[in-house]
């Protein structure tokens, strides 16, 4: 980790009494901290834009387990990314509908389309990436 420097910013009254309600809602001690996480959050969705950064992320897939081969239509699709697919758990949301969440690891563009594919799959009747860093870039 670098040396920590100090500086200011200018800001306007309003827009810093919303960003203190903010600090005070998500519990961060300080102003400080809460600058540095919104920075660290720019810099990596900027590095997805490219789609070379490795990164991890998240696939939430709501789906109705009836549905004719829609289990084994996304059970094949993650065997064709067993490399890239490093966790699922499956969840029994009650008689009909189940919860899938796959952890995934690769290129930001690579992540993106396994998880495009998968939420595409006819039948998936809510599905959702989140992206996250390695962490390996920041300090």
């Amino acid at each position: 980790m670098g040396e920590t420097v100090r500086f200011g910013i200018s800001i306007d009254d309003k827009l810093l009494e919303s960003f203190d309600r903010l600090i005070e809602e998500k519990g961060y001690m300080n102003r400080s901290e809460a600058i540095r996480d919104l920075i660290r959050s720019a810099l990596v969705e900027l590095k997805w834009e490219g789609g070379e950064e490795e990164t991890v992320g998240t696939v939430t897939l709501v789906y109705n387990h009836h549905v004719r081969d829609l289990a084994d239509k996304l059970t094949e699709q993650q065997h064709l990314y067993h490399d890239k697919i490093l966790s699922a758990l499956h969840v029994h949301l009650d008689q009909h509908n189940c919860l899938e969440v796959l952890v995934v690891r690769g290129k930001a563009r690579d992540v993106k389309k396994i998880a495009d594919e998968l939420i595409g799959v006819k039948g998936v009747k809510h599905g959702k990436l989140v992206m996250t860093t390695t962490g390996e870039e920041l300090h």
